[in-house]
C-alpha cells in the first residue's frame, strides 16, 4: 500500500512540475484609492463578452480539463456519485385549491418535476417538468405562486444558471401556458392579489446581461391575460438607484407590504409600508431604513404580526395596529430568548416559530397571542424546515435532516400536536455506519466556535484522514446540519467532513454576525484558520491531507485564508468567489454586499478591504496549495471576472514557486450554482479527484 501511495505521490509531482499555463497578457491598468496606487493588469478579463476572454477562458480549460483528465479514478468517483444520488426525491406537499402540490426528482434528472394531486393519497399528475425546456437541462422552475383560489399559477424560468427570470403564466385547469411573459426580472418573488400578482425587475441592461450593474430595481403589478408593456408600475426609486423593492400580499389579500432596503448603503435593515386592497397610497409601518429589519409574518385582522430585530440581537415578534402607529404602542407577542430566532409563519390558525440552539433547529408553537402551546417533538438534533400553510389547514409538513439522517418528510397534526413519517427517504445509506459529532474550538481571541466533523466509524484519529473543511461566515446565514448523499462515497474512501460555524453567520444572532462583517472581517479568516489548526491537532488529519473548501463569500475566505496561511492545507477550493474586494460592488448586485464588507470608495473600507482581498495579496516565492477555482460562464451574482482575474495572478506569481497545480474550471451554460443534476455530480467528481491526487491519494 505504501509503495502505491509513494507512486501516485512521485506521479502527482511529475505531472505538476511539467505544467505549463496559458499565457495572460497584462496591460497597464493603475487606480489610484485614496492616495495609495493599485495595479489591475487584468482588467481586460471583466468583459466577458470579448473575443479575447473567451479565447482565454477556452485555453485555461482546455489546461484544467486535461488535468483532471488524467487523473485515473476520476471516472469512477462520478460512477459513485450517480449510483449514490439515483433515488427518489421529493419536497414537502402543500395544499392549494383541492390540490397538494410537490416536487419529485427521480433520481438522475437535472431538474425536479412538479406535481399534483387531490387529496393527500390522490394519484399525482404532471403538472409542470423543466427538463422539457431545454436540450441540456439547464433551465431551472425557480418560482411556483398560485393565485388564492389556484386557478392560476406563475411560472419562474431561469436559463443556463442565470440570476434572471422569465415568468409565465399557467392556467391551472387545462395546465397550459397563457400568452403572458415577463422578462428581466430579477430579486422577485410574484405574490397574487385577485386577477394580478406583483413582481420586481430592473429595466433591461445595456451591454453584457451577465455583468451590467443592476440599478432601478422596480415593482410591478401585472394583470393576467395582458402584455407586459401594460403593467401597472406600483413602486420606484430613481433617486435611490440601489435600492431593493418588493411587494408581497397578506393570505387573505386585504393588504400590500412594500419592502425597502438599502444595503448598498451599508445599511443592513428595511423600510416596510403598507396599503389596504384598493389603496393607492402606501402607509408606513417603519419609514426609514437602518439596521433593524423588519417583516411581516401575517395579519390578525387589521394588525400585523412583524418580526424584527429592533432592540433584540436574536429578534422577536411584536403585533403592530394601524391605528397606533407609535412604537409606544407595539405589543410584544414573542419576546427575544437567548436562541436566535430563524423564522416564524402562521397555518391553521397557529404560531409556528423556529429558532436555532447550538446550529440545531428547534421549533415552538404558539397562539396568534403569543402563548405557547407545544414544543414539536423532531427526531433528533438537525434541521427542520417547512410548517407552512393557510389559515384552514388541519395539518401541515416539514423535512428534518441531519448529517447521517437522509431527509425526511413529517406530518404535523395540528389538534393532536403529533408528528408522523410521511414519506421516508429511499437513499442506499446505513445511518449507523456514520458518526457526527459537534466540537468548539477556540478561534484566535479565545471565542469558541462550533464545528460538526462527520466521517464513518472507527476512525483512528492518526493525522492521515483527507479532510474537506468547509465555511462561509457571512451575510447572516448558518450553515446547519444537514444531509448529503455525495458526501457518503467521500466518507467511505476514509475522508472527513468539517463544516465549521464561523462569525459572520446567523448561527447566534445578529452578534455572531456583526462580529465578522466589515471591519471585523479578519475573525472569520481566524475562525477558519483555527478549524484547521484544530482538525490537525486533534489527529483528525493533517496539513498534507486538508483541503479547504467555500463558495461565494467561502470562495473569498478559501482565498484570504490561502494567502495568510499557504502552509495550512495541501489543497484549495475557492469556488464563486468574490475575489477582487476593491472591484466587487461595480458588476450586477455587488453594491449589495457593502452592507457586510464596506467599499473601496470609502477610505477606512478601503484599508480593510485591500488587507484581505484574495486578488491583491497573492504573493511571488509562496508554496501555494494544489488549487482549483470554479466558476461559470452565467454567473451574474459573483461575475467570473472575479475568479479569472484571480487565477491569472496566482498562475503569474506563483507557477515558479509552488510544486501544487494552480487551475481554473469554468462551467459552461451554469452559473452561481450548478444548474443541473449531471453538472453538479461532474463537479463533485473533479473535486474529489483534485483532491485525492493531490495528496497522493487514489480512490476505491
Amino acid at each position: 500500500m505504501k509503495i502505491l501511495l509513494l507512486f501516485f505521490a512521485l506521479l502527482s509531482v511529475t505531472a505538476h512540475a511539467q505544467m505549463k499555463y496559458p499565457a495572460t497578457r497584462k496591460v497597464d491598468q493603475t487606480d489610484d484609492y485614496h492616495g495609495t496606487k493599485v495595479a489591475d493588469p487584468y482588467r481586460w478579463l471583466e468583459d466577458d463578452n470579448a473575443a479575447d476572454t473567451k479565447a482565454w477562458v477556452t485555453e485555461q480549460n482546455k489546461v484544467s480539463f486535461g488535468y483532471l483528465e488524467k487523473i485515473p479514478y476520476r471516472g469512477l468517483i462520478k460512477q459513485q456519485l450517480e449510483k449514490i444520488y439515483n433515488y427518489p426525491k421529493y419536497s414537502s406537499p402543500r395544499r392549494k385549491g383541492g390540490y397538494f402540490y410537490f416536487y419529485k426528482n427521480n433520481g438522475l434528472q437535472n431538474q425536479s418535476v412538479l406535481y399534483r394531486q387531490k387529496g393527500i393519497n390522490g394519484t399525482p399528475e404532471e403538472v409542470l417538468d423543466p427538463n422539457k425546456l431545454s436540450a441540456d437541462g439547464t433551465t431551472r422552475l425557480t418560482v411556483f405562486s398560485l393565485s388564492k383560489n389556484g386557478d392560476y399559477a406563475v411560472c419562474g424560468f431561469s436559463k443556463g444558471g442565470s440570476d434572471w427570470q422569465e415568468y409565465q403564466v399557467m392556467d391551472m385547469k387545462t395546465l397550459k401556458m397563457l400568452s403572458d411573459k415577463i422578462e428581466w426580472v430579477k430579486v422577485s418573488g410574484a405574490s397574487w392579489q385577485g386577477n394580478g400578482f406583483y413582481y420586481s425587475r430592473y429595466p433591461k441592461p445595456e451591454g453584457s446581461a451577465l455583468a451590467a450593474k443592476n440599478e432601478n430595481h422596480q415593482v410591478f403589478f401585472h394583470k393576467v391575460g395582458t402584455e407586459q408593456a401594460a403593467d401597472e408600475l406600483v413602486y420606484e426609486d430613481k433617486t435611490n438607484p440601489q435600492r431593493f423593492h418588493g411587494v408581497y400580499v397578506s393570505e387573505d389579500e386585504r393588504f400590500a407590504f412594500l419592502n425597502i432596503s438599502d444595503r448598498g448603503k451599508g445599511k443592513d435593515g428595511n423600510a416596510l409600508y403598507y396599503r389596504k386592497s384598493g389603496q393607492k397610497a402606501f402607509k408606513p409601518i417603519v419609514a426609514e431604513i437602518t439596521n433593524d429589519k423588519f417583516s411581516v409574518v401575517d395579519n390578525v385582522g387589521n394588525a400585523f404580526l412583524l418580526q424584527t430585530n429592533k432592540k433584540a440581537k436574536n429578534e422577536r415578534i411584536f403585533l403592530f395596529d394601524p391605528a397606533k402607529p407609535d412604537e409606544k404602542d407595539w405589543k410584544e407577542i414573542i419576546p427575544e430568548k437567548p436562541e436566535p430566532l430563524q423564522g416564524a409563519g402562521t397555518a391553521g390558525g397557529k404560531l409556528f416559530v423556529t429558532y436555532l440552539k447550538d446550529v440545531t433547529t428547534r421549533v415552538y408553537v404558539y397562539d396568534l397571542n403569543g402563548k405557547l402551546e407545544n414544543e414539536v417533538a423532531l427526531p433528533g438534533l438537525g434541521s427542520a424546515s417547512g410548517f407552512g400553510g393557510e389559515k384552514e389547514d388541519k395539518t401541515v409538513f416539514y423535512t428534518f435532516s441531519s448529517f447521517n439522517y437522509p431527509p425526511t418528510i413529517f406530518s404535523y397534526e395540528i389538534a393532536t400536536r403529533k408528528s408522523s413519517v410521511f414519506r421516508n427517504p429511499e437513499v442506499a445509506f446505513t445511518p449507523a455506519d456514520y458518526e457526527t459529532k459537534q466540537v468548539f474550538y477556540p478561534s484566535k481571541d479565545g471565542t469558541k466556535i462550533p464545528m460538526f466533523i462527520v466521517y464513518k466509524k472507527g476512525l483512528k484519529l492518526d493525522g492521515t484522514h483527507p479532510t474537506i473543511l468547509y465555511g462561509y461566515g457571512g451575510f447572516n446565514i448558518s450553515l446547519t446540519a444537514s444531509f448529503s448523499p455525495v458526501l457518503i462515497p467521500f466518507l467511505d474512501n476514509g475522508g472527513v467532513y468539517a463544516q465549521a460555524n464561523l462569525r459572520g453567520g446567523a448561527e447566534y444572532g445578529d452578534k455572531w454576525h456583526e462580529a465578522g462583517m466589515r471591519l471585523q472581517k479578519q475573525n472569520v479568516f481566524d475562525d477558519f484558520i483555527a478549524a484547521g489548526e484544530y482538525l490537525i491537532r486533534e489527529k483528525y488529519t493533517s496539513n498534507a491531507r486538508l483541503a479547504l473548501r467555500g463558495g461565494s463569500n467561502g470562495g473569498l475566505l478559501v482565498g484570504a485564508v490561502m494567502n495568510q496561511r499557504p502552509e495550512l492545507a495541501k489543497v484549495a477550493f475557492p469556488q464563486v468567489g468574490v475575489m477582487d474586494m476593491l472591484r466587487f460592488h461595480k458588476f450586477t448586485i455587488g453594491w449589495n454586499w457593502i452592507a457586510d464588507y464596506g467599499s473601496s470608495d470609502n477610505a477606512g473600507d478601503f484599508k480593510n478591504l485591500y488587507a484581505y482581498s484574495p486578488l491583491h495579496n497573492i504573493k511571488e516565492g509562496v508554496n501555494y496549495p494544489a488549487t482549483l477555482v470554479t466558476t461559470a460562464d452565467h454567473d451574474d451574482r459573483v461575475v467570473p471576472a472575479h475568479s479569472f482575474k484571480y487565477i491569472a495572478e496566482l498562475q503569474e506569481k506563483a507557477a515558479k514557486s509552488t510544486t501544487n497545480p494552480l487551475l481554473i474550471r469554468v462551467d459552461v451554460n451554469s452559473g452561481h450554482g450548478a444548474s443541473n443534476t449531471a453538472k453538479s455530480l461532474e463537479q463533485t467528481a473533479d473535486i474529489y479527484a483534485f483532491m485525492f491526487y493531490n495528496m497522493g491519494l487514489t480512490w476505491k
